[in-house]
């Protein structure tokens, strides 16, 4: 399905399409993680994740992609293939060190058995292994609401 097609379906204004994208891949980019994309895409459809979190310094050093804001337009999110399966819009945006990540934010993350010591260790990993990761690293966290889903 066509991104065009997803939003007509959705009943939502072209105007305010953001882009769309999967989780772990760089936005526009190649899905490079298809089977993480699709398990949390599962967890977005399944109503128990309803945040995610990004490394500040991946905005700072590389990517042309902006800061998430609370703007009311739409991202598409992606499977694993590539295909639109939800349409989000961000409500909550905001910045913290590593350690001030809260077990509110760990939580609506809905990742694991969702505590705060589970997503320390994923996303420390996770950073580590793309070279961003320090103890006081500054952690963009973002909560959104899921406006349509096929």
């Amino acid at each position: 399905m066509t991104y065009e097609d997803f939003i007509k379906e959705a009943g939502l204004a072209r105007e305010n399409f953001r882009w769309a994208w999967a989780f772990c891949n760089e936005v526009d980019g190649p899905i490079t993680e298809p089977e993480l994309a699709d398990k949390l895409l599962d967890l977005v459809l399944e109503g128990k994740k309803s945040a995610t979190a990004s490394a500040v310094a991946e905005y700072e050093y590389g990517e042309d992609e902006p800061f998430p804001s609370v703007d009311g337009k739409f991202d598409i999110l992606l499977d694993g293939k590539g295909q639109p399966r939800a349409a989000i819009t961000t409500s909550k945006v905001y910045v913290q060190n590593f350690f001030d990540v809260s077990a509110e934010h760990a939580f609506k993350e809905g990742e694991g058995d969702q505590s705060l010591d589970y997503w320390r260790k994923v996303h420390q990993d996770f950073w580590s292994d793309l070279k961003v990761y320090s103890p006081n690293m500054e952690v963009l966290c973002e909560e959104f609401e899921v406006l349509y889903q096929n």
